[in-house]
């Protein structure tokens, strides 16, 4: 079980059998091995990074600073059969998203994949928009 108390599954370590970056619409679409599909939000995918700055800020404040809907990736680096290492357009690109961690997201959040859902997220201030 993880941390939400999710059970993870041998599935939630294998990685996606393709991975499309639609920058129009700022989604991530996953098309993992057992058929399922994720569509992640890259203003989701940058408000919960877990790099060591912003799980510091966490701890600090309990709250989780939104990114701006506006955000979008800019690169994307395979990080072995891991997982992903995202670098956004805000100049943010130290997070690195396990494949498990990329499937939580997706089940935790899945009401939040192309429009924002600002009460979805508990913890979060939302960022000015620019």
């Amino acid at each position: 079980m993880n941390r939400l108390g999710h059970t993870i599954t041998l599935d939630d370590h294998r990685p996606p059998l393709s991975i499309t970056d639609h920058q129009a619409s700022g989604v991530l679409a996953l098309q993992w091995q057992d058929g399922s599909e994720s569509r992640l939000p890259h203003w989701l995918l940058r408000s919960l990074c877990r790099c060591a700055a912003c799980e510091q800020q966490w701890r600090r404040t309990a709250c989780r600073q939104q990114a701006s809907f506006a955000i979008r990736l800019e690169d994307i680096k395979p990080i072995g059969d891991k997982g992903l290492n995202l670098e956004f357009s805000d100049g943010h690109g130290r997070g690195i998203y396990p494949w498990a961690y990329l499937h939580e997201i997706d089940r935790e959040h899945s009401g939040s994949r192309e429009a924002p859902v600002p009460a979805a997220i508990a913890g979060m201030a939302p960022a000015a928009l620019p």
